[in-house]
């Protein structure tokens, strides 16, 4: 069986889990799997939209750590291979298309962290997060001390980080961290729901907006301000813009191509 399934739907890259026997734990293997369809995202300009899910009944129970032991103690830590993209964005830069998750059940560990690394998140009202590695004797390195204070708060994110503590769906929803809460079994048709929606709009719309918003975001808004309009001009000459506006001159819905 397949670490994880990648399938395509439209202009969107479906990307599953699929160890469900072992709770979706993250090996070596899987890793690899998941960096090598990341990559094909970034790199396929027919894709807009990548979608991370789980097949059974858990998200992920985390890093497999006898698996990784040996790669952390030499102090290289993740090594994509060529072609492959991070899902953590800790080795290489973050996406230029956005991804959207959808979670169910535990989501441990390197599943937080993948998720601090995707655009808009979907869980089901059963999932529990945790961020376990100071109960195993390390910390996390996949990108939850950078990112998860920035989400949900400084106290919040320590409060969790430094005790290894679970929290729920409902306090992931009220922080923020999370965009919907479903029904279990849900969780994956309302993030399709929203991915096709990404997926239909402009893609260099979609991109520029990402890419500004990461500016801000990682630079400051001066940063982000400077970019705005040089970033702006090149999207105003393409064949989508033009489009934008003939379809809303004959009211219709725009068919945009990405060009």
């Amino acid at each position: 069986m397949s670490l994880i399934t990648v399938s395509r739907q439209d202009h969107i890259l479906l990307i599953g889990l699929n160890r469900p026997e072992k709770m979706n734990a993250m090996n070596r293997a899987m890793y690899h799997d998941i960096a090598a369809a990341y990559g094909e995202l970034q790199r396929d300009p027919e894709l807009r939209v990548g979608l991370l899910y789980a097949h059974g009944d858990h998200f992920s129970s985390g890093l497999q750590l006898d698996d990784w032991a040996g790669v952390f103690a030499s102090g290289r830590g993740l090594e994509p291979g060529e072609g492959e993209w991070d899902p953590f964005g800790i080795v290489t830069p973050s996406l230029d298309k956005p991804v959207v998750f959808a979670a169910q059940g535990i989501c441990f560990t390197c599943g937080v962290e993948m998720m601090l690394n995707t655009d808009v998140r979907v869980v089901a009202n059963n999932t529990r997060f945790a961020q376990l590695e100071v109960k195993r004797g390390i910390f996390a390195c996949g990108g939850a001390t950078i990112r998860l204070q920035e989400e949900i708060g400084w106290g919040n994110a320590q409060r969790h980080l430094l005790t290894g503590d679970e929290w729920s769906a409902q306090e992931a929803y009220r922080w923020g961290l999370v965009q919907a809460l479903t029904e279990p079994g849900e969780q994956f048709d309302v993030a399709l729901d929203i991915a096709q929606r990404i997926a239909k709009a402009a893609p260099l719309g979609v991109q520029g907006s990402l890419r500004s918003s990461r500016t801000a975001k990682l630079q400051g808004h001066a940063a982000a301000k400077a970019r705005l309009f040089p970033d702006l001009q090149p999207v105003m000459a393409s064949d989508d813009v033009k489009e934008g506006i003939q379809s809303f001159l004959e009211r219709r819905d725009a068919v945009f191509k990405g060009k």
